[in-house]
């Protein structure tokens, strides 16, 4: 475990590097035995000094070939923000972020609290009031996206933004298990898959992140939006892209990148 000075500096990098959209080198790099749960306190420190009010969680490295890529066998976890709302009719400043991609995920809706280091499939299910049609706008602070599992970690499990699109479904009504998502880039496919991508079922995924954030007295919130983990690859984004994506049985979403970088307007 590094100390409290330490934490304290690594963190301070990565809110400057946000801000300043200023890419930093891999924490890891001068810090080697940087280890998870260092990586979450960072994590932590950051966001309890943001301004805005958490609204949900996100979890990352919910595929078996992002684990692998990584040497890691669960997934990771972050937190998403008010200030992170994107709208579906107001195009995005892509000179916000670094290096944005986006992900089409299957957002879930808590209606109720979650249990904590307890919580099972069958508790979210209960729990939720709603799935939804999302798409997760994620970013890196580490340059050129030369992550480890600290890094990562550390910097909000690599959040930037969503969108949740208006249609809403009750758990009841469609399997999350077979949910099918398409991202289009104006009229080209980019990116396909299935809800089950995500740990075989994003039920298991959202379980998984109640009982892990139980760790660091954290706790799943009636109201909180959760992104149990993307159902494709990651795109990246570019000005004046316009992304759609559609999920069967949930309906669509969309989000799109101004075509003019707003610090270039007269």
């Amino acid at each position: 475990m590094i100390d409290e000075t330490e934490l304290r500096i690594l963190a301070d990098r990565l809110r400057d590097a946000e801000r300043d959209r200023a890419p930093v080198a891999p924490l890891v790099q001068q810090n080697p035995g940087l280890t998870a749960d260092d990586a979450y306190a960072i994590q932590l420190h950051n966001i309890r000094r943001r301004s805005a009010a958490v609204v949900g969680h996100k979890v990352g490295l919910s595929s078996k070939a992002m684990q692998e890529m990584m040497g890691v066998d669960e997934p990771d976890y972050g937190h998403l923000l008010a200030d992170m709302r994107l709208s579906e009719t107001e195009p995005v400043d892509i000179a916000r972020f670094c290096y944005p991609r986006v992900e089409i995920e299957v957002a879930f809706l808590l209606g109720a609290d979650l249990p904590g280091e307890d919580c099972t499939e069958q508790d979210v299910l209960a729990a939720t009031a709603a799935f939804a049609p999302s798409i997760e706008l994620i970013d890196s602070r580490i340059a050129d996206w030369r992550i480890s599992l600290a890094d990562t970690i550390a910097d909000n499990a690599s959040s930037a933004g969503f969108v949740v699109g208006a249609h809403r479904v009750p758990p009841k009504d469609v399997d999350p298990r077979g949910i099918a998502a398409v991202l289009w880039r104006g009229d080209e496919e980019v990116a396909a898959g299935r809800s089950d991508a995500v740990l075989g079922n994003p039920v298991t995924a959202v379980a998984w992140l109640a009982r892990k954030v139980a760790r660091f007295g954290v706790r799943l919130k009636a109201g909180h939006l959760i992104l149990p983990g993307a159902c494709a690859r990651a795109v990246d984004a570019r000005p004046g892209d316009q992304f759609r994506a559609a999920f069967s049985g949930l309906g669509e979403v969309r989000l799109t990148f101004a075509d003019v970088l707003e610090g270039e307007r007269k």
